[in-house]
């Protein structure tokens, strides 16, 4: 990428619009959910259970409130119980679901499932996510700050500073833009991605092949300067863990929340 190329990048990323419109989502829902150990054998991601509602339903919810009209779930580890809850459940919006043999992580399962979300830019959102009723708004903040122009992928991120409970060395620095640069490992960054964002399809043209981590689409995103960030400011807790699913429940029942949303 040349400095001519940077620059006319910079000047589209922060060029005024109004807020995009985002129709479709995806929610990541395929993963094993092994860091849970023998509940996460037993019962999918996805069902898990905080403030008295099932992770799923929270993020349907959540794109729909953000105006999308459809959703995509993958599925895999424990599908049919996935499969069976979005039978009886009765989604906000109609949902589609893309069923893998094998988890094929967070790229591979994307890209299995681009044919049913269409060639504009999508939101997508990881199960394993409690928002303390703050998705909507999340997804609006990327809607927002989105620039087709500039940007094939928008992360929502959070001030590490700002993440209850959280002890990692965080994943990116932001410039003064929004644009995203990766930290290298020894390092620490300010800023976390959440699990939710807005991805072009375009970041997909020659993907790897099977499975993969997104993080590959990103680290493409980043060379070419259309990388971005914005800031989450709500409720946040990465539940993949006894502990942590247990402190967002814990929270959920402190605020007294009936709903998620």
């Amino acid at each position: 990428m040349t400095k001519a190329d940077s620059l006319e990048i910079a000047r589209l990323a922060i060029a005024p619009r109004d807020p995009s419109r985002v129709d479709y989502g995806m929610v990541l829902a395929a993963g094993r959910g092994t860091r849970l150990g023998a509940l996460g054998r037993q019962t999918p991601k996805a069902l898990l259970e905080v403030g008295g509602e099932f992770l799923i339903d929270q993020a349907l919810a959540g794109l729909e409130v953000a105006g999308a009209v459809g959703a995509v779930v993958n599925a895999s580890h424990l599908k049919k119980q996935i499969q069976s809850h979005l039978i009886k459940a009765q989604p906000p919006l109609p949902v589609q679901l893309s069923l893998e043999e094998e988890p094929l992580e967070t790229g591979g399962g994307i890209v299995k499932a681009l044919p049913l979300l269409g060639s504009s830019p999508f939101f997508a959102v990881n199960v394993d996510i409690w928002w303390a009723g703050s998705l909507a708004a999340g997804l609006e903040t990327l809607k927002k700050a989105w620039r087709p122009d500039a940007m094939d992928v928008l992360l929502l991120v959070l001030p590490t500073v700002r993440a209850n409970g959280y002890v990692g060395k965080g994943d990116f620095y932001m410039d003064g833009i929004g644009r995203l640069a990766r930290k290298h490992e020894a390092e620490t960054a300010p800023f976390l991605f959440t699990g939710a964002q807005i991805l072009h399809p375009r970041a997909f043209i020659d993907p790897p092949d099977g499975t993969f981590s997104l993080n590959k689409i990103y680290d493409r995103a980043a060379i070419a300067g259309r990388l971005f960030g914005v800031s989450h400011s709500g409720g946040w807790l990465d539940v993949g863990t006894p502990s942590r699913l247990a402190q967002a429940r814990a929270l959920a029942d402190e605020n007294n929340q009936p709903s998620l949303l």
